[in-house]
Order: C-alpha cells, then sequence, then structure tokens
C-alpha cells in the first residue's frame, strides 16, 4: 500500500471515505477501494479487483455510466503528457485484443496522470 500512501498528496486523489459514501453500491463483497481520482465530472476507482470508470453525462450530470474493466482484460495502455500549449494530458486503455484504444480520458492539471498510470501498471503488470 506505499505506492498509495505516496499519492494521497496529489490534489486530483479522492479520499477513500468519500468513494465508499458515493460508491459503495457498486463493490462486491470483500472487495475494497485501493484510490481513486477525480478528472472534471468523471472518476477512476482502482479496488483491488478492478477498474471502476464513472461516467458523468449531459448538461445536469445526473446520468451516469458505471464502466467495470477487470485488470486482466487490458491489453497496454498509454499516457500522453501534456505539452507546453495543450493543458490536458490523456490516458488511453486498449481492451483484449482492440486494435483501437477502448477508453480515452483527457486529464487536466489537478491529476498527475502518472500517478494514475502508475497505479494502473502496478495492477496490470501483476
Amino acid at each position: 500500500m506505499g505506492i498509495f500512501s505516496a499519492l494521497l498528496g496529489n490534489s486530483g486523489v479522492v479520499e477513500q471515505e468519500k468513494l465508499l459514501k458515493d460508491y459503495h453500491k457498486l463493490l462486491i463483497e470483500a472487495e475494497e477501494i485501493q484510490i481513486g481520482f477525480k478528472l472534471f465530472r468523471d472518476t477512476f476507482i482502482f479496488t483491488d479487483k478492478r477498474l471502476i470508470l464513472i461516467d458523468k453525462q449531459g448538461l445536469t450530470g445526473k446520468k451516469t455510466e458505471y464502466m467495470s474493466v477487470s485488470y486482466k482484460s487490458i491489453s497496454r495502455f498509454s499516457v500522453e503528457t501534456a505539452g507546453t500549449f495543450d493543458l490536458d494530458a490523456e490516458l488511453k486503455i486498449w481492451i483484449s485484443s482492440e486494435l483501437q484504444p477502448s477508453i480515452i480520458k483527457k486529464f487536466n492539471k489537478s491529476v498527475n496522470v502518472y500517478d494514475v498510470q502508475r497505479v494502473l501498471a502496478e495492477y496490470v503488470l501483476k
């Protein structure tokens, strides 16, 4: 759990108590939230069993998609850091044998994309 303790100072990291309060209904028995990241209106949650992506949709954000991705189904991922004039970084995740990335998320400066990549690598590369 040392890697997660080191990331808790990141402004994009969501406190575990808030994640449990808001998303406990998504968890199965004995599943534990390890860390979560907030990006714009969306949230990335890393549990000990899977990656959960919460995508708030529409103008009001009332419509929400919950995507669950098992770590073993992630075949590869990439990060593209923000450039001088580009304020957003980007994470791409390929599921199984897909030729194009199945998940593409943009991150603003409040989330360190290297931290998200490090946590993803921790689970996918086990």
